[in-house]
């Protein structure tokens, strides 16, 4: 302790004296130093402590007190010769009498919960060696909406413990500011804005909500139902599809490293559940390139800039309810899942031999906003959707428990359809920020000088400010183009701004809802006390992975060079523009609040690009 700095405090738990750090809370130090403190309203990664929860208290003296004092760690700083406890028997009882009065106030049926077993309250309950339910309300209970409007998402007032972390990550993380806290006592509750259902609300589905929600308050719609009913029908042909983010973000859930590429036992599991026909959606966001990237250069040579890609669902419906001005900048193409679910439902039943009727589309994605893309009017042929269900990464993983499938023991299988399986590295790192980006310029450079990029890898496209802006030479008609990439939706806004002000110069954007783009979608895995854990170490797998793949860019896919020839004959022709590409709506009429209104709350400055 002599060789600290003069400005460490010296502090103790539990008798064991611990350096502090100035304006450090007692929460934080405790964490720093092995001492376990329970919380559940506070989630530090979004610096969310608001002491709401009332569970993370500890008994405290600081020198100039006879007396001890019960304090809430996670807001209450450290101070210079504090003693802290942190189990005394007053503590253990305040802290059981607090969420005995957490349950009475929330949903006991826990049996049925998404979030049963994987519950933060639960983990509390066993913690504080909860007993039993005092004060349970059923009459107050009652009167807590369950809000089943959206296609994606279900809202459970039922469970929610008030810990306003959906709050601050939908205002503060997103810009979206969508949730608002109402009512006092009793009554507080936390609603959408101006009263209006999941559905009409200003929410844009993209699931970060649910990620930082502790009980099962919030959740996505679970459809596993639906898809053991194609997987015993026998007159239903099950094609399933999974994400690119999928196999570096879903080994984690079964005791595997954290961004562990575990693509060869995705496709033994999807076997194993019964699947006809498995598919990647890589092969997809091939597909997307060479629609997209043609589409970008026809804009560039009619002067139409900037064009904003369209693969995330969540953007797009931000860009239908707050910004319907830009919606003749998105590009029309289709986002791989829907394209790969169109392909499956009108190619691959022509050269396989089977009825398209009888195909039932499932998508396997680690993206809530995906439920909501899926049952788009827009998406649906004569009635009948591209893509029939789409499962989360959470809902896989309980289908697969359902099944009675130990993922981690699976032996590894590899794809093995001769149609629409293979897939470039430039469609891989579709699964992560600014990789749309670079997949599709890397065959936008090929369309115009006829050869390959000398450096396949974009590194000026690989950074992970929320907001990046890059030259690009791409030689030919168009010698330079002017990108940005953005993820998380409260950067987005500044740039939407910015180009609706005339402030902003470019030529191509590629917005991401989610903070670190799919690898940390609304619908991954989530982390106890911990909001984005593990997006870098994804990222890297990602990267990895193209660079293991024989064909980089996305034209040199053998197999989407055979769709072309063999059924949409070349990128943007009029079958491809029938089959790939989709228009928007103006969707904003259902909110009440305005642009300025939402900007004002959440205290933006827009930059100049």
């Amino acid at each position: 302790m002599d060789n600290e700095p003069a400005a460490t405090l010296r502090v103790s738990f539990n008798g064991k004296p611990v350096a502090a750090e100035p304006n450090e809370t007692i929460l934080h130090c405790a964490r720093r130093h092995g001492f376990y403190i329970p919380t559940l309203c506070e989630l530090d990664d979004i610096d969310h402590a608001p002491g709401t929860c009332r569970v993370c208290l500890v008994e405290a003296r600081v020198p100039e007190q006879e007396r001890t004092m019960i304090l809430t760690s996670c807001n209450t700083p450290v101070q210079d010769g504090m003693e802290v406890m942190t189990r005394t028997p007053k503590v253990r009882e305040m802290q059981r009498l607090q969420v005995e009065l957490l349950f009475a106030d929330h949903d006991h049926e826990c049996a049925t919960c998404i979030r049963h077993g994987n519950c933060e309250l639960q983990d509390l309950a066993q913690f504080v060696g909860l007993e039993h339910d005092t004060y349970a309300d059923a009459e107050l209970l009652a009167r807590r909406p369950i809000d089943t409007s959206s296609p994606a998402l279900i809202r459970n007032m039922r469970r929610c413990v008030r810990c306003q972390r959906c709050v601050a990550v939908c205002r503060h993380g997103q810009g979206v500011d969508a949730l608002v806290v109402s009512g006092t006592g009793h009554d507080t509750s936390v609603g959408l804005r101006d009263g209006l259902s999941q559905k009409e609300s200003p929410c844009v589905t993209c699931g970060q909500c649910v990620l930082v929600c502790p009980t099962g308050a919030l959740g996505e719609r679970d459809e596993t139902e639906r898809v053991i009913d194609y997987l015993y029908d026998p007159a239903v042909t099950a094609v399933v599809q999974f994400a690119p983010a999928l196999r570096v973000a879903f080994g984690e859930e079964f005791g595997l490293p954290p961004g562990t590429n575990v693509q060869g036992k995705i496709i033994a599991a999807c076997r194993r559940l019964g699947f006809d026909v498995v598919l990647d959606t890589n092969f997809a966001a091939d597909l997307v390139v060479m629609e997209e990237g043609t589409e970008l250069i026809g804009r560039l040579a009619a002067g139409k800039r900037p064009t904003f890609t369209s693969c995330c669902p969540a953007w797009v419906n931000f860009a239908e309810r707050h910004y319907p001005a830009i919606l003749p900048m998105l590009s029309s193409t289709k986002s791989p899942q829907q394209a790969l679910g169109t392909i499956a439902k009108t190619y691959l039943p022509q050269r396989m031999g089977f009825d398209a009727a009888r195909v039932r589309v499932v998508s396997i994605m680690p993206c809530t906003a995906k439920k909501d893309e899926a049952v788009r009017p827009q998406l649906a042929r004569d009635g009948v959707p591209e893509v029939d269900v789409v499962l989360t990464t959470r809902e896989f993983a309980r289908l697969l428990r359902r099944e009675g499938i130990d993922f981690a023991a699976l032996e590894p299988s590899e794809f093995d359809n001769p149609y629409m399986s293979e897939f470039s590295g430039a469609g891989a790192i579709f699964g992560t920020t600014g990789g749309v980006m670079e997949a599709a310029l890397r065959t936008i450079y090929h369309v115009l000088n006829g050869r390959e990029l000398e450096r396949i890898e974009l590194e000026q496209l690989r950074g992970f400010e929320g907001v990046r802006t890059a030259s690009v030479a791409l030689g030919g008609d168009i010698s330079t183009v002017k990108v940005a990439m953005c993820h998380g939706l409260k950067a987005t806004r500044e740039i939407v701004e910015a180009v609706l002000s005339g402030a902003c110069d470019l030529d191509f954007i590629e917005v991401m809802a989610c903070p670190g783009g799919c690898v940390d979608g609304g619908g991954t895995l989530r982390s106890k006390k911990a909001y984005l854990r593990h997006a870098l170490t994804r990222r890297g797998t990602l990267f990895d992975i193209d660079r293991a793949t024989r064909a980089r860019q996305s034209h040199n896919n053998l197999q989407v060079q055979a769709l072309y020839r063999d059924f949409l004959g070349k990128p943007c022709s009029e079958r491809a523009h029938h089959l790939l590409h989709t228009e928007y709506t103006d969707r904003r009429a259902a909110t009440t609040r305005t642009v300025e209104e939402v900007w004002s709350e959440i205290t933006m400055t827009t930059k100049v690009y």
